[in-house]
């Protein structure tokens, strides 16, 4: 998965949701931290997304320990044939535990999403550009989602966005919340390369979350101008 283009992932724990989120997704962010049986189900995938494998750490809104065996399910998962890219926090790689599993996903053609995400806050301007300059040191595509509180929050988040994309950087970025919602349907403007929604509302994985359909006809309506 190159991310040249931009990609809206269908955010599911349950991969016989594939079938539902064809029509709206390009690719399936499959939550193994919020999975039941994850690897089981990877098996048994016979889908025709393909999958970005994400098996997010408590401290950044997920519900997987900090374990040796978060990490090694990654790995396994980068195995299958249809996971295109795995989501590996900039916060494992600081402590050390991340690089191994983006060194195996890469070594069979899995791209990697570094990923952060601030439920407090979004930080100033140079924080943000230094936090998705860091992340391109490590993988294919920054992730960054704040908490945006203000609409001017959320300008800021458009600026860095814009400003990384005209630098060379594929990133994608959102604010969570109410007040910054809209940034799920607009950030791709300012060249934010991935989008995540639940096929059903009531699964959302993040605050201010659209379900699929919604946001994939508002995305291309901002596209095509209408």
């Amino acid at each position: 998965m190159d991310f040249d283009s931009f990609v809206l992932s269908a955010a599911t724990a349950d991969l016989s949701q594939e079938p539902l989120a064809r029509e709206h997704a390009d690719a399936i962010e499959f939550r193994l931290d919020l999975a039941d049986s994850p690897l089981d189900q990877l098996a048994s995938y016979d889908g025709n997304l393909p999958v970005i494998a994400t098996n997010r750490v408590e401290r950044e809104g997920g519900d997987s320990p900090e374990t040796p065996e978060r990490l090694e399910a990654l790995r396994l998962a980068a195995e299958h044939p249809m996971v295109e890219a795995i989501d590996v926090e900039l916060s494992a790689i600081a402590m050390g535990s991340g690089l191994e599993t983006i060194e195996h996903a890469s070594d069979r053609g899995v791209s990697a999403i570094i990923s952060i995400h601030d439920f407090e806050e979004t930080p100033a301007i140079a924080e943000m550009e230094r936090l998705l300059t860091k992340t391109d040191e490590y993988g294919d595509v920054g992730k960054l989602a704040v908490t945006a509180t203000t609409l001017d929050d959320v300008l800021q988040l458009f600026a860095v966005t814009r400003t990384r994309t005209q630098a060379g950087q594929r990133v994608a970025t959102m604010a969570m919340g109410a007040v910054g919602r809209h940034s799920r349907a607009v950030a791709p403007l300012y060249g934010s390369r991935i989008g995540y929604a639940p096929v059903d509302p009531e699964d959302a994985t993040a605050p201010g979350q659209y379900d699929l359909a919604t946001l994939r006809s508002v995305i291309d309506h901002l596209d095509d101008g209408t």
